[in-house]
């Protein structure tokens, strides 16, 4: 029997017995009693959540005239097309298909216009994939997962009293039918771990509570709610960060999180002991992760987005002040505490200039984070370690590229080159990655162990900033350090120190957003190689330092969609290296800055080699003039910078005034800065 044919029937006669599906008190109902009684109960006590780029209005038209658009990919699809046919090359193209969040678009639709076609849509839609006979679990469970959410928010939209007469009775048996068989499914197949397990139990319980005349929805309810607590307590690392490491899979698990707390608190269902404590700790990520301009950058595996509806959400259910004021861009609440924030578990470290002013507005903060951590648990780790992401003034700068596509097939696998370590902002060695990723029986696999990493330093105080961390691979010798200095809230000091036993090709890389291409130009000059692109410029000051060349490169926002973008590659061929790069964002007019190096030698002993020089930054507008050093592996000297200076210490700031005299000094704890015998700062 076609869906057609079931739709057309008056649906008395052709409604499957329900006993067994719902509670006996409405197993015995008649079909259209049953649909009265679906359409005029209050609805308030579940909600629908929309998926925005799926549900909008023109793809919702689309929809309407059997062109089904995933991905950048629309097919036609007739009516009775073949639902287990998939018409594209990618899996993920048929996930979307059966996963029917257009189902919620169509519902949205209907209520904005009241338009019947929208729900004779959704019936036709929702009564074929019942009648092909799919089982539940066609492809993956977590798809059936997606799929009851998304059909238990539809019918938030459509079981409505003014559609009532407009919905064959004999649709809502089956479509109850159907609910049932995948939920019951669901209990039986959970994924073992991680996202997916999270999404199928959160639409376990969603079903439950929606439709509390499911005959096992009390069963279900608790079942769900006690394994989303042990999901949370295994998932979720003592930082709060999803043990995936994908900084968009955080967002989405927190998104089902969310969901779960508030369907619990309009039903007065107690959660069990520590969920909201995990959450709010969930919650203090995604808050700093955010950059400035509301947007989550795409690390390991994600797409570049806001969630800033999951900060309002926590700031109403815990009365959190600073989420409000993330939540808003600036414009509510009160300013998180902290300006940087560290997350050691994870690995993610974040420097933020502030969190906006009367001088300076909370979009245009400069911004980085930084990843020091490892790849994370199932496979969407990228081969990254010591990756950089820049955004300043309201725009990404330097920019993790993202992921594209999860597709392997074509002339180009595009999913091997996304996850490459050429794709980040950190140094390649030998044209390697820093994990063995080589083909398995389907696909790329990772066929090695992870670098090893170690953060070397987290330090934060006025003015200052210090980040560093060290990168170990097993396909190489070669050991790769970088240390991060964040001046004043205006720019970078970046150092890269390579060490090995013999000699390496080493390729620093900085991948700029796709609005910088075609507008990046390469510089010489005395002051050492400059890349000026919209709104940052790149100094590699050091007479040693390579002259950087542009690469092609393409950066990907969204699944499926990549833009052309233009890469800053800086190579050498050596044993030990240094590699210096002042990263300085602008607002309209680019710096003007004199950039120098000074040679650093151990004061006492000279066995240590490959030191990385101090810095001076003299700015011309105001004649102030910057001294930065980091020592290697943050040791503590003495150090003998230049001729005249000598520092007891692991690293050093000083900013001096047009008058020469010291302005600011930052030293490591215990730190000592002599000049021609004579101290001039100390800790």
């Amino acid at each position: 029997m076609s869906a057609t044919t079931s739709l057309a029937r008056d649906g008395c006669g052709d409604a499957p017995p329900l006993q067994g599906v719902l509670q006996a008190a409405f197993a015995d109902l008649s079909p259209v009693a049953l649909r009265d009684h679906l359409c005029r109960r209050p609805r308030g006590h579940y909600f629908a959540v929309v998926d925005p780029d799926e549900t909008d209005a023109g793809r919702i038209e689309a929809l309407m005239d059997h062109r089904f658009g995933f991905l950048g990919e629309t097919y036609r699809l007739e009516a009775g097309f073949d639902w287990r046919h998939n018409p594209s090359e990618d899996i993920e193209w048929h996930i979307l298909l059966h996963k029917f969040y257009y189902a919620v678009g169509l519902g949205q639709r209907f209520e904005a216009t009241g338009a019947k076609r929208y729900l004779q849509r959704w019936l036709t839609l929702t009564d074929a994939w019942i009648a092909q006979g799919i089982p539940p679990g066609f492809i993956a469970s977590d798809v059936t997962g997606r799929r009851v959410q998304n059909w238990v928010y539809a019918s938030h939209y459509f079981f409505r009293p003014h559609a009532r007469a407009q919905i064959p009775p004999g649709f809502v048996a089956r479509f109850l039918r159907s609910l049932h068989e995948q939920v019951a499914y669901l209990c039986e197949h959970l994924h073992p771990a991680r996202n997916h397990r999270t999404l199928e139990l959160y639409a376990i319980f969603l079903a439950a509570l929606a439709f509390p005349e499911l005959g096992r929805s009390r069963s279900w309810r608790d079942f769900a709610l006690g394994e989303i607590a042990r999901n949370m307590r295994q998932d979720l690392l003592p930082d709060g960060v999803h043990c995936e490491l994908s900084t968009d899979y955080h967002h989405i698990v927190l998104r089902n999180y969310l969901c779960v707390r508030r369907l619990a608190q309009i039903n007065d269902i107690p959660m069990p002991q520590g969920t909201d404590r995990a959450l709010e700790r969930a919650l203090g990520f995604s808050m700093h992760i955010h950059r400035p301009d509301g947007v989550v950058p795409a690390l390991s595996d994600g797409d570049a987005r806001g969630f800033l509806d999951l900060l309002a959400q926590g700031a109403g259910l815990y009365g959190r002040e600073d989420m409000a004021y993330v939540a808003s861009l600036g414009t509510t609440g009160q300013a998180p505490r902290r300006r940087c924030a560290a997350f050691h578990d994870a690995g993610y470290y974040i420097l933020r200039s502030g969190w906006g002013g009367p001088a300076d507005p909370y979009r245009d903060a400069r911004y980085l984070v930084f990843d020091c951590g490892p790849l994370g648990a199932g496979n969407h780790g990228h081969l990254d370690l010591l990756n950089i992401e820049v955004a300043a003034f309201g725009r990404p700068l330097i920019v993790d590229p993202g992921r594209y596509t999860y597709k392997e097939s074509g002339e180009t696998n595009w999913r091997v080159r996304f996850r490459a370590t050429a794709s980040h902002n950190t140094v390649q060695v030998d044209g390697k990655d820093q994990t063995a990723y080589r083909p398995g029986k389907r696909k790329y696999r990772i066929k090695g162990p992870a670098p090893e990493h170690r953060l070397l330093a987290f330090i934060s105080e006025p003015g200052f900033d210090l980040l560093a961390g060290r990168a170990q691979s097993h396909e190489y010798d070669a050991l790769h350090e970088r240390y991060l200095q964040f001046i004043e809230g205006e720019y970078w000091l970046c150092w890269d120190r390579l060490r090995a036993q013999r000699p390496h090709r080493y390729d620093l890389r900085f991948h700029l957003s796709d609005r910088a291409q075609g507008r990046t130009t390469v510089l010489g000059g005395a002051g050492g190689h400059r890349v000026l692109s919209p709104n940052l410029l790149l100094i590699s000051p050091l007479a040693s330092s390579p002259r950087p060349g542009l690469e092609e490169g393409f950066v990907s926002c969204r699944y499926g969609e990549k833009r052309e973008a233009p890469v800053v590659r800086y190579s050498c061929r050596a044993r030990d290296t240094v590699f210096a790069t002042l990263i300085h964002p602008y607002r309209g007019t680019p710096p003007r800055l004199v950039v120098g190096a000074a040679a650093v030698r151990p004061a006492t002993d000279g066995s240590v080699t490959g030191i990385p020089p101090a810095l001076t930054v003299r700015h011309q507008a105001g004649a102030i003039e910057d001294l930065c050093f980091v020592a290697p592996g943050l040791a503590e000297g003495p150090w003998r910078i230049g001729e005249r200076m000598v520092l007891r210490g692991a690293y050093l700031y000083l900013r001096r005034g047009p008058d020469g005299r010291v302005r600011r000094r930052v030293l490591s704890p215990g730190g000592v800065l002599t000049e021609d015998g004579r101290v001039i700062a100390r800790a």
